[in-house]
């Protein structure tokens, strides 16, 4: 049971590992419990509702498995877990009004294209493919892009030609993007510093309709694992820090560089570290 996950609902992380053997999810409780419950103690909340439900003679904690995860403080610890199919009966008996809204939330996420999206990251990122691309360039850019989006939309790894805005940022006009994407690509990346600015103004430019932001996070630790032979934990930077950090580089980026630089690691063989940067990068775009 190699890889993992970590979803969120919410801003509650839900960890999941794979059975490769029986070819599922398991997901621990204890965190699903903290999601619904929001539980100053998650884990007493299950052992006192795990001891009710043995008394009430309810099968379903005969189907619970421990699994060791990877806590807060970065140490594994053995997890109560159950199967996909098991947390939609589970999650039925907690007394909780978000019940409802959590089950809409776990059965549909992975249909949706975010969803089928993630599921094509985490392929890309175990294959080869990236090995072949140059990093850097638009059209390795362009082939990140087409990979996490062909078939779910018409515009995946194609320059944009309409003008596009976020907020009160408008990003580089379609007239203009080309020309600009020329100049970015011919930007130096010899350390840290140069990478990073070259990124920043890679999300200046938001060369696709959608799918900007999780295609550009990859690019840029392409950049830097092949360069400087480090990646990014994006695991240690909060939502909320990286998308301001975003906002304010338009006109001073001295805090994503900041940001990024403390999240640094040289753990670019480390598949959990990939994984992970998957899960938060797509974390980092579910609207609230």
């Amino acid at each position: 049971m190699s890889k993992k996950s970590i979803r969120f609902y919410k801003d509650h992380e839900v960890r999941a590992i794979w059975d490769e053997e029986q070819s599922q999810w398991w997901f621990s409780i204890v965190d699903i419990v903290a999601a619904v419950t929001e539980s100053p103690n998650p884990r007493k909340y299950w052992s006192v509702l795990k001891t009710r439900l043995k008394k009430a003679g309810n099968e379903l904690t005969t189907r619970c498995s421990q699994l060791k995860m990877t806590a807060a403080d970065g140490k594994r610890y053995a997890t109560d877990c159950f199967a996909q199919d098991d947390i939609i009966k589970m999650i039925r008996v907690i007394p909780s009004p978000k019940t409802a809204d959590f089950l809409d939330w776990f059965v549909y996420s992975d249909n949706t294209i975010d969803g089928q999206s993630k599921k094509k990251a985490y392929t890309l990122i175990e294959s080869e493919v990236l090995e072949t691309m140059k990093p850097g360039t638009v059209k390795c850019l362009q082939q990140i892009h087409a990979f996490l989006f062909g078939g779910l939309y018409d515009f995946a790894g194609k320059i944009r030609t309409k003008t596009i805005s976020k907020g009160n940022t408008i990003f580089c006009l379609a007239e203009h993007l080309h020309a600009f994407l020329q100049s970015v690509e011919q930007m130096p990346q010899t350390n840290f510093d140069e990478i990073v600015d070259k990124y920043v103004e890679m999300n200046m430019a938001h060369p696709f309709m959608e799918g900007n932001g999780r295609s550009t996070r990859i690019w840029l630790d392409l950049i830097l694992k092949k360069q400087l032979g480090l990646c990014v934990d994006w695991s240690k930077i909060g939502k909320s820090d990286y998308l301001n950090a975003m906002i304010e580089s338009e006109m001073n980026s001295s805090r994503i560089h900041e940001l990024l630089h403390n999240a640094l690691t040289d753990r670019i063989d480390d598949r959990e570290i990939f994984m992970k940067g998957i899960d938060y990068s797509y974390y980092y775009e579910q609207e609230e």
